[in-house]
């Protein structure tokens, strides 16, 4: 009989205690639920009193485009400057590496002044043709198609101009050759280019090497404008003082 007793008490007891942690545990996840949603409401209350609204991706998007038109418009005119390309070492077109047979034996041969010379010439084609440059890098930032621009937004410091030349470098190159070309016919290149390559080409039992000017000069001054594009976007993300407008502050000021 005692057993019949003390049973249907236990029973009971276990019953209330499972329901009680049942409630406990409900009420817990909706504290937790509750305390998410002040804390999310208390952060934006604080952005909307600091101007920090919610951005959006198409203003996200036009934030990233806004600061690689500003880093090319302050790349191009850094590269344009005497010695912007010839005097910054971390973008100065070396000799060919292709032709760097023809370099050591012309310095051998005592024609290191000659090729320095020319060294530099090719520098200074890159130098004009940058300052041309700008319209038609400017042209493809406008036409670069980006989806998801927070993901660029909260990428690497370059990923901005990473993505540009991804994207765009193939019809950047076709429209900035002839830039190139040009740029390269005015400081006379091929002048002391050809001088180089006629000597060392009548050297006896060498490979004969004539490297693609145009192509190897567009090349390296393009990685050269994008190297200074990075550099650009590095300032924009990093330093509040070069987000120039309002856009930028917005965008950059609340990336994360």
């Amino acid at each position: 009989m005692k057993k019949n007793i003390f049973l249907p008490g236990i029973v009971l007891v276990i019953s209330f205690s499972a329901t009680s942690q049942i409630d406990l545990n409900k009420a817990t996840k909706n504290i937790k639920k509750d305390a998410t949603k002040v804390v999310k409401q208390a952060e934006d209350t604080y952005k909307e009193a600091t101007g920090q609204k919610k951005l959006t991706n198409a203003e996200v998007v036009k934030g990233l485009k806004e600061a690689l038109t500003i880093g090319t418009n302050n790349s191009s005119s850094l590269a344009s400057k005497v010695d912007g390309f010839y005097g910054n070492s971390k973008i100065k077109i070396p000799f060919p590496e292709e032709a760097i047979k023809v370099k050591n034996t012309l310095n051998d041969l005592g024609m290191s002044a000659q090729v320095e010379k020319f060294e530099e010439t090719i520098n200074r084609a890159a130098e004009e043709a940058a300052k041309d440059a700008a319209p038609i890098f400017i042209d493809a930032i406008k036409g670069m198609s980006i989806g998801d621009g927070f993901k660029i937004l909260k990428g690497a410091d370059n990923s901005a101009t990473q993505y540009l030349q991804d994207k765009t470098s193939s019809p950047l190159k076709d429209k900035f050759k002839p830039v190139v070309k040009n740029a390269i016919s005015k400081v006379e290149v091929t002048k002391y280019w050809n001088p180089i390559i006629s000597t060392y080409n009548k050297i006896p039992a060498v490979q004969k090497m004539n490297p693609d000017l145009d192509e190897y000069i567009t090349l390296k001054a393009m990685q050269g404008l994008f190297t200074l594009i990075a550099d650009e976007e590095l300032k924009i993300r990093k330093d509040p003082m070069a987000r120039v407008t309002d856009l930028l502050k917005k965008v950059f000021g609340n990336k994360k």
